[in-house]
């Protein structure tokens, strides 16, 4: 039948509509990885006002009392085994007091817009057993009720990161910058003499562990010691108070999950367990925080404990590089990382928070930190050996800071 106007019927030919599908999935094929930056970009933003938020925390804390807030501080029992005992047994799990094990971050509670949990901390709380204020050792298993620790804090948070849920007990993707060496950073000013169990070779004595920690702690914050803006005598814009961390995902990332080692080379020992083929992941069965019974004291799993591997970083290798724990646990090499591309966040001494590229100069990575007892560019005092990276970790070594950050 014809059109009365002796026209033919417009319409789409099958090829057509195919072409135009096509161009159609051209063009969300090339605007999905914009999309996906402009998310990234804005998670990157509220993670550096989470920072911001943290930094101004700090100041008012220290307007306060004249102090930084302690990292390694709280409860400790007042026997003769107490936590600054000579054998200190720091690592026993108790419900009646935490043996000083709490992070800079507990006193930053009310600071950062926490007081409820701060006011759940400092008094006494009935859970399936009743916890004395401050709570358990926040490092065992009679911390898995004590919800304070429990509690999963936004500010705390950066959106980059995925991690989410159990066993962690309240991820943290910020910590405390604690220099550039990682001698007894577990353990830090503990008297005149600390005998430690060591895996493999018992019982060992460090002699003088007071100037050994002295000697090495050369961060804005150092376990057990109160920290005043004083004492950052390179300068608050020119050093580093806390860095950004990626919480563990039980993936054997190698900035997550820490390969333990019994020595001193903490630079070179775990190098070698990475696997070759996956350069950011461990080999099978190559490494023990973070795997297996282990995992609940993987990277970023316990904001309030003052444990290196949940709350602490170092400026020795640079920023996403692999981290490594010496004897298991107790002090390491626990580096700054993150899910941003390229780089991590630090918070300087003043508030202000800078972006970290990768390939920040750091030095020469083959040398020894600084030690009580070791000579050279590892000698107490000496520059950190570290390039810049080091040099923004260490708060009084009269390093000269020559790069815009």
């Amino acid at each position: 039948m014809r059109n009365l106007r002796g026209k033919r019927s417009v319409g789409f030919t099958l090829v057509e509509l195919l072409v135009v599908i096509a161009i159609i999935g051209v063009l969300v094929g090339l605007l999905l990885p914009a999309v996906q930056a402009a998310r990234e970009a804005a998670r990157r933003m509220s993670c550096s006002n989470n920072f911001k938020q943290i930094g101004l925390g700090i100041h008012n804390y220290h307007s306060a009392f004249k102090q930084l807030p302690v990292h390694g501080t709280g409860t400790k029992s007042g026997t003769a085994n107490g936590p600054l005992a000579p054998v200190a047994n720091f690592w026993n799990d108790s419900n009646s007091h935490n043996a000083l094990q709490l992070s800079a971050l507990v006193g930053l509670m009310p600071f950062i817009e926490q007081q409820a949990v701060w006011e759940q901390m400092a008094n006494p709380l009935v859970a399936t057993i009743t916890y004395q204020a401050f709570g358990p050792h926040p490092n065992f298993d009679a911390a898995e009720s004590y919800l304070p620790f429990r509690t999963e804090l936004q500010t705390l948070r950066c959106p980059s990161d995925p991690g989410t849920g159990l066993p962690a007990m309240g991820r943290t993707n910020y910590a405390v910058c604690e220099g550039d060496a990682p001698t007894v950073l577990a353990y830090g000013d503990r008297g005149v003499s600390l005998a430690l169990n060591v895996p493999g070779a018992g019982w060992l004595t460090w002699a003088g562990t007071a100037e050994t920690a002295r000697a090495s702690q050369r961060g804005v914050f150092a376990i057990h010691r109160r920290m005043k803006f004083r004492d950052v005598l390179d300068g608050l814009s020119n050093t580093i108070a806390m860095g950004e961390i990626t919480t563990d995902l039980g993936d054997r990332d190698i900035r997550t999950s820490s390969r333990a080692f019994v020595g001193d080379n903490l630079m070179n020992n775990c190098a070698a367990a990475i696997d070759p083929l996956r350069p950011t992941f461990w080999q099978p069965g190559t490494f023990s925080i973070g795997d297996g019974a282990t995992a609940k004291y993987a990277r970023g799993y316990r904001w309030a404990s003052a444990l290196g591997y949940n709350s602490a970083m170092l400026t020795i290798k640079p920023p996403n590089k692999e981290i490594c724990t010496q004897n298991s646990s107790s002090s390491g090499q626990f580096g700054a990382s993150s899910r941003h591309q390229g780089g991590v966040h630090v918070l300087m001494a003043d508030g202000a928070v800078r972006f970290i590229t990768d390939s920040i100069e750091a030095g020469d990575l083959t040398i020894s930190p600084v030690r009580l007892g070791f000579t050279g560019k590892s000698a107490p005092g000496s520059a950190s050996p570290f390039g810049l990276w080091g040099a923004l970790g260490s708060r009084a070594n009269k390093e000269v800071i020559d790069t815009d950050i």
